[in-house]
């Protein structure tokens, strides 16, 4: 009899073939040596069955067959991979024992789990549990495999994950959709994500943005120029503004005030799945799934970085030598002239922001392996580069600046300067773009204190007087929040249980956030699918139908699912029972009880008007999932379970009603008053314009949403009903670039006019 090892993926099985039986017969869809078959899961061969395995009437969704509350779940096999998990219940009948290869972590456990309960596998089981696929580490985990009881919590933790999940995406999803007639898709993780999108968008149209002036002066010591910024309460009046300008021009002033310190700037921390998406997103667009995929593959098919699904930043003790191995690697390549300048004695045990095992759990950061990379597509290279780049980082020291902040009083005015001189590169050589940038993350923002980075020595004598040669007040505006884009997204899922008041759930949330690193990817896209958001550009912004189903989901009462909150209450739960300390049973009694109050909040509430669920012209053109022929993937991914290959939402007999064009009104929310003298409508927000609620008693007033090349946005008709005329904004023509505001020329008609700023 010989020993049966199963992987989670092909590309794995194949990798550990070639490290435990180098001359396996490969028969397709297993590797067969001497002592070992090894074979393989593609992902989740099964999944937890729908609704109508329980009962035929599931097949239509009706209200009054809800809750739908299982004793005991079913499982089912995925119709696209049943051959494979054939062959592995083949193939198991002539092994004695059994390797569990999957993922080290809850998924790879789950997976593994109920592939042995479909098969009803009795064979003894043990755990292979490595964080990366390079020969040496498959060989040390099988030297020292784990008996795969040790595993068991983990295992009914995954259990409970799944199963909790089904509960809330199953009935929620349809409640709302069985209640106001609109396919609307519920879950435990996707929904607060798109709570965080509504909430963003929300302050954005909402903002009232603030006309204010900067003063900068221009001043000159002993044949030195620098630039100060005036200091004092934030102006507002444009007159006050020049004469502090006037004021100060062509006179004498002193220094105050001169302060040098030195800085360090430390490299960023290594790569988990998370921070890796991000970047791809900011530098290279590439989505969260897109990434994903990539480092996937790296992974796999290419063996050249550790396991990249990590929530973790630092290695252990074990991964030291690794690094010091893959540094002499690098030697020869593309990364020479960096590994050459690099110091392998900066990483060691004792460095804290590298090796800290408290920080680990199922696996360390983002690693490059042993393995040299081969041909790698442009794609995998701009990931690989990426990781790679971050890894040397750590062998170099930190970046070193003198900090010089100067305060110049002028005429009874007081300017400062802040001067970043830069000393030392060190780690920033690493990075590809222009290594002298400040530190990534700052707000970038008018509140921000503005730094100039200089390469060369800068000095001013404070005894010595200063001229002021010039000096200048500059409009500015406050600008609102930025739209989220991908990689911002990832950011606020990754800490959204940071904002939670209660302590106890932000401590179960600090390592977790909203869904998993594994799985934030496949959120962001089932929001996509199912017509919830939409891209422009890299900005993600919410259709009229996400907007309404966070609306009827809060106007329910059921606010916790729209907040971390209840992540938060489960993740701490969840660790629990993987450690041991909570009961799974208790746990799925009060998901049971959450579910029961959902469907009776539902019952009582009113049903949505259809209009609030049409499609805006701007969401047809702009994304996935709109249009009628995305219309069946999208019933097919409002999924009731968080984590990829969950079980899918089936399209109700009550079909979702047909979606009248975009030509009607995209919401019938009142923006703003009309300007109409004695009209007293309200503007609302139609296909190509805003216009009055009162047209039908002769009301003609209206704002066309385009205008001499500018999108009139929600907050520029607010500054136009309102104050007669929006900011100060640029327009560009051949001839040459100026500025102006948009005025509201006729305020019977709402004839559009522009006023020229004077030069």
């Amino acid at each position: 009899m010989k020993t049966l090892v199963i992987a989670e993926k092909p590309d794995m099985g194949r990798t550990i073939a070639a490290v435990i039986e180098p001359r396996a017969k490969n028969n397709r869809s297993y590797l067969e040596g001497e002592n070992y078959i090894i074979t393989w899961a593609i992902g989740h061969l099964l999944g937890l069955a729908e609704p109508d395995a329980y009962d035929e009437k599931y097949k239509r969704w009706n209200f009054g067959d809800l809750p739908i509350l299982p004793d005991r779940f079913k499982i089912v096999p995925n119709p696209r991979t049943k051959d494979q998990l054939k062959t592995i219940g083949e193939v198991a009948k002539r092994c004695n024992c059994i390797v569990n290869a999957c993922d080290a972590g809850r998924e790879g456990q789950y997976i593994f789990a109920l592939i042995q309960q479909q098969l009803k596998l009795t064979q003894p089981v043990k755990r292979l549990w490595i964080s990366d696929l390079t020969a040496e580490s498959i060989q040390k985990g099988f030297d020292s495999l784990h008996e795969e009881a040790e595993f068991e919590n983990l295992t009914q933790a995954a259990r409970a994950r799944s199963e909790a999940d089904w509960l809330i995406g199953m009935n929620a999803s349809r409640a709302f959709t069985t209640k106001h007639r609109t396919l609307l898709s519920v879950g435990r993780v996707q929904t607060p994500v798109l709570a965080l999108i509504y909430d963003r968008q929300k302050e954005i149209e909402s903002f009232d943005s603030l006309t204010y002036y900067e003063i900068k002066a221009e001043l000159e010591q002993l044949g030195r120029k620098y630039t100060g910024t005036w200091q004092g309460d934030r102006l507002t009046d444009a007159e006050k503004a020049a004469a502090i300008a006037d004021k100060v021009r062509g006179k004498a002033g002193r220094i105050s005030e001169y302060e040098v310190k030195d800085t360090k700037e430390y490299p960023f921390k290594l790569y988990d799945l998370t921070l890796l998406q991000r970047d791809a997103n900011a530098k290279y667009g590439y989505s969260a799934k897109k990434t994903l995929d990539l480092a996937q593959a790296l992974y796999e098919r290419h063996k050249v970085i550790s396991y990249p699904r990590t929530n973790s930043n630092y290695v252990t003790e074990q991964n030291i030598d690794g690094m010091h191995k893959a540094l002499h690697m690098l030697k020869s390549g593309p990364y020479q002239q960096l590994v050459e300048g690099a110091n392998p004695r900066l990483v060691h045990v004792g460095n804290k922001s590298v090796c800290n095992p408290a920080r680990v759990e199922d696996h360390h950061a983002i690693l490059p392996t042993l393995r040299r990379a081969g041909t790698l597509s442009k794609e995998e290279q701009n990931v690989y580069d990426l990781v790679i780049r971050r890894f040397l980082s750590h062998f170099y020291p930190p970046a070193e600046y003198k900090q010089h902040t100067v305060l110049t009083e002028v005429a009874g005015e007081t300017f400062k300067t802040n001067v970043k001189e830069l000393l030392s590169l060190g780690w920033k050589v690493c990075q590809p773009e222009d290594p002298r940038a400040g530190s990534r993350g700052k707000k970038k923002d008018e509140e921000e204190e503005q730094e100039e980075l200089v390469s060369e020595p800068f000095h001013v004598e404070k005894d010595k007087p200063v001229q002021c040669l010039d000096a200048q007040a500059k409009e500015k505006a406050t600008q609102p929040p930025k739209a989220y884009t991908e990689g911002t997204l990832l950011k606020a899922m990754e800490s959204a249980g940071k904002q939670l008041e209660n302590e106890e759930l932000r401590d179960a949330m600090k390592d977790a956030g909203l869904g998993t690193p594994a799985t934030r990817a496949a959120t962001i896209e089932r929001l996509k699918n199912v017509g919830y958001i939409t891209m422009q550009g890299k900005r993600i912004t919410v259709t009229q139908k996400g907007r309404t189903a966070i609306e009827l989901i809060r106007h329910a009462g059921i606010e916790l699912l729209t907040s971390p909150e209840m992540t938060g209450q489960w993740e701490r739960r969840l660790y629990q029972i993987s450690k041991g300390e909570a009961a799974r049973e208790k746990f799925m009694e009060n998901v049971k009880r959450f579910t029961l109050s959902i469907i009776d909040k539902v019952r009582v509430q009113p049903k949505a008007d259809a209009s609030l669920f049409e499609i805006k012209e701007e969401e047809r053109k702009g994304g996935r999932g709109k249009g009628p022929k995305a219309k069946s993937s999208a019933q097919r991914k409002a999924s009731g379970s968080e984590q990829s290959g969950g079980n899918e939402l089936k399209r109700p007999d009550t079909a979702e009603k047909k979606r009248v064009s975009g030509s009607a009104p995209g919401s019938l929310q009142p923006l703003a008053p009309c300007p109409r003298e004695g009209c007293g409508g309200q503007l609302i927000e139609g296909r190509k314009g805003y216009g009055c609620t009162h047209y039908k008693q002769g009301c003609g007033f209206v704002i066309w949403k385009e205008y001499a090349g500018k999108n009139i946005s929600v907050n520029m008709l607010t500054s136009l009903a309102g104050k007669g005329q929006t900011q100060l904004l640029t327009f560009k023509q051949p001839e040459g670039d100026f500025k102006a505001r948009i005025v509201l020329a006729d305020s019977m008609s709402g004839k559009l006019d522009l006023q020229r700023a004077e030069e």
